[in-house]
């Protein structure tokens, strides 16, 4: 089969424009034509595209439109990102490749109207609507000799003009005030130009008059005549400089001159930088304004700034959440059959908000194994708050997103909300296995909201608490020991196997041993669980879906909930493309493992004992009875695909052992689960309300993130156990044989 071509038209140094519809095309710059096909390699398209446009290969962003639907760009970061482009194309054999560099990302002008509900970074594959806002805006006073006001918020610096490269970054900015005549759209732009050339200057300053009608700026070093009056233009809204006295006395820079920086300022000035790199951290934003303009900045003041970038790039977080009604509304227009619903608490402020798309209900019900994941993860955004998940795996094991809530905090309340949520969501025939917590009150209200479902201890928690009840009684071995010989004991597939382990916890410590036998195994032991979990026994499986939310969490609500949106839109996307392009009956992973069975089998002997049981011989004897599909080993009941028993007998009978894999494994089930789409939610103003209709008002929660920096949630293996201070002469915990009491006392 010919290897497909396609001619790739690059295009750079243009600028994204937003049509009234939400679409994007670009405008302006160069455009090449380069062919590539199948067998291209990323690195090598990279270094033919950045000959062409002088661009670093490091430096480089190359992004596509998602075919048919021009809202919504791609990012090409690895080989399978280009072949899939290739195959995203079908018959077309052209395609509109966009090259961006993060030194000068490509500007996007909307057409649509500026409002701060419009300026929404809606995800990674999307191209967010941004309007620019003016910065660095001073509020009219009225008094006389008054420095730039609100002194915390300033960093006084003292830098040399003469340093090269603070004057290669800020000489752009020597022009900004050219002289008398000069007219302005505003104070604000006025301020603006006029604090630019002061840093590109080398001088300081301050306003003698600075008000709605006038400005008088004085050089601030004594005795120097610099001046500069502006006042609006007679009959316009103009601002224009009247007076100015250009000259300095006082040596500018070159006497250690000091000017300031605003929070504001900085800002501006890395807004453009974030833009592109999201994670651009605190610290490197200090040595970039240090390396480029000669300003120290220390990292408190280099992260103010960064939330001010962040908030002029996003808009306001307090607004989001007026936005909620109408977002809501929005998801459920743009995407009929998805569940988008929120309350506020008595004081109309923010209580929760659960959000669960159609194609993620229709591809769980049509799909996915009845089996659902329950978890939670921290929010380290401006009003803190938690999100809770609902996750499925897919026939691949992959994560499949079915349904997720912004709470205000972790508590028994809003969880037994989220299920009774997910219960109008998902409402099935079908008894669902949840995978989640015994604790947070999960227990009695999935007892209470699903009907006969089962409910399956997550591994992960039970093993955390085990090892915490257990912190301080025994050596950090011991500890290490009973908590392996734990997870042996929930994943054994036998009775028999089960009492082994659980005796071995026991000849480490009867106390443990009961600790195990009274949290009720039959909700998290193999050997007595009686729904499916198709061997997944932890409630973390979503770490993809988690990673998502940590890309986000500081985004304000309505848009961290528009990334995930569209993270998995993209994520559905890409895997149905993907499973186009599959040839076997089951899915590549449930393919494998099949296929490892298989091998194994060769070498098994099987007996036939009557009518459909069989006994298969090897390291063991088990009984295969093929028409109950069931083993005595317990692998083909737990996991959902035939054993190396059950593959021996359908080889000796003459059946294929696919007839006897779960159907939830198949290709088609895979294409089933992923046969709906997510649409994007237009960013859009706020529409008027209507004057007899009572508006729903909604405010942000009371709770507020705490000063320093967030601690970030790490989901670390509980086989990970901190080794404890054990004491080299007593062999006691806690201490060394410096503290160590005993010793002490003989002494």
């Amino acid at each position: 089969m010919a290897t497909k071509k396609v001619i790739a038209i690059c295009q750079s140094g243009g600028e994204f424009v937003t049509n009234k519809d939400g679409s994007l095309r670009y405008s302006g710059g160069e455009a090449y034509a380069v062919q590539i096909d199948q067998q291209t390699q990323l690195s090598d398209f990279k270094l033919e595209i950045a000959e062409m446009f002088n661009f670093s290969v490091d430096n480089m962003i190359i992004k596509y439109f998602l075919p048919g639907n021009k809202k919504t760009l791609i990012t090409i970061s690895k080989d399978k990102d280009l072949q899939r482009m290739i195959n995203f194309l079908g018959d077309v054999s052209e395609v509109d490749v966009f090259i961006l560099s993060e030194e000068a990302p490509a500007r996007i002008v909307s057409n649509m109207p500026a409002s701060r509900s419009s300026r929404t970074t809606v995800s990674e594959a999307v191209v967010p609507v941004i309007a620019p806002l003016p910065v660095n805006t001073i509020n009219p006073i009225d008094e006389v000799e008054v420095d730039i006001p609100n002194e915390a918020s300033l960093f006084d610096i003292h830098a040399g003009i003469n340093d090269e490269n603070h004057h290669k970054a800020a000489q752009q900015w020597e022009n900004t005030i050219t002289g008398v005549d000069q007219r302005f759209n505003s104070f604000s732009e006025f301020r603006e130009a006029l604090h630019k050339y002061s840093i590109a200057h080398g001088f300081a300053y301050r306003y003698k008059k600075n008000d709605s009608h006038r400005v008088t700026v004085k050089c601030k070093s004594q005795g120097c005549p610099w001046r500069i009056y502006a006042s609006r233009l007679s009959t316009t809204q103009l601002i224009c400089i009247k007076k100015m006295n250009a000259k300095h006395t006082c040596e500018g820079a070159a006497v250690k001159a000091g000017y300031r920086a605003t929070r504001g300022w900085v800002g501006s000035i890395i807004k453009e930088k974030l833009k592109v790199s999201p994670n651009y951290k605190p610290k490197d934003i200090a040595d970039d304004i240090k390396r480029e303009y000669g300003i120290q900045l220390n990292y408190s003041q280099a992260w103010r700034a960064k939330e001010i970038a962040r908030e002029q790039l996003q808009g306001s977080y307090k607004e989001a959440y007026t936005q909620l009604p109408f977002f809501c509304e929005k998801i459920k227009e743009t995407n009929p059959g998805s569940i988008a619903t929120f309350t506020t608490k008595e004081d109309s402020s923010f209580h929760r908000l659960f959000v669960s798309f159609h194609a993620s209900i229709s591809g769980f019900q049509q799909g996915c194994r009845p089996l659902l994941f329950l978890d939670s993860t921290p929010l380290n955004s401006k009003y803190q708050g938690e999100l809770l998940s609902a996750t499925a795996p897919d026939g691949d094991d992959g994560i499949f997103p079915v349904a997720f809530a912004v709470v205000d905090a972790e508590t028994e309340d809003n969880w037994h909300w989220f299920l009774l949520e997910l219960n109008l969501a998902v409402s099935s025939s079908q008894q669902i296995t949840f995978v989640a917590d015994f604790q947070n009150g999960l227990k009695k209200s999935l007892a209470e909201i699903f009907d006969k479902c089962y409910h399956s201890y997550c591994l992960r928690h039970l093993a955390d608490k085990l090892n915490r009840d257990l912190k301080g009684q025994f050596s950090h071995e011991a500890r290490r020991f009973m908590i392996n010989d734990f997870y042996s004991a929930a994943y054994a597939p036998k009775l028999e196997d089960f009492q082994r382990s659980v005796e071995n916890i026991k000849g480490i410590s009867p106390e443990a041993y009961d600790w195990v036998t009274q949290t009720e195994p039959e909700h998290w032991a193999n050997a007595f669980f009686g729904g499916a979990r198709y061997n997944h026994l932890t409630s973390n499986f979503g770490q993809t879906f988690y990673s998502w939310v940590s890309e986000a969490h500081e985004l304000p609500i309505t848009q961290m909930v528009d990334v995930l949106r569209g993270k998995m839109m993209e994520s559905i996307y890409t895997r149905k493309v993907d499973s186009n392009q599959w040839t076997t009956k089951l899915t590549p992973s449930m393919e494998e493992k099949l296929q490892k069975e298989t091998s194994i089998a060769v070498s098994l002997q099987v007996v036939l004992l009557q009518g459909s049981t069989f006994e298969v011989r090897g390291e063991s004897a088990e009984i295969v009875d093929i028409d109950h599909w069931d083993c005595s080993c317990k692998g083909w009941q737990i996991t959902g695909l035939p054993c190396s028993h059950a593959v021996a007998v359908c080889d000796c009978i003459g059946r294929s052992p696919y007839d006897y894999c779960s159907r939830y494994f198949t290709v088609e089930n895979y294409r089933l689960t992923y046969g709906e789409s997510i649409y994007p939610v237009p960013n859009v103003d706020r529409p008027i309300q209507i004057e007899s209709a009572q508006p729903v008002i909604v405010t942000p929660p009371p709770t507020k993130r705490p000063p320093g920096r967030p601690k970030m949630k790490q989901v670390e293996s509980i086989d990970i156990i901190k080794r404890q201070l054990q004491c080299s002469k007593c062999k006691g915990l806690g201490h060394n044989k410096k503290t160590c009491k005993d010793l002490l006392q003989n002494i």
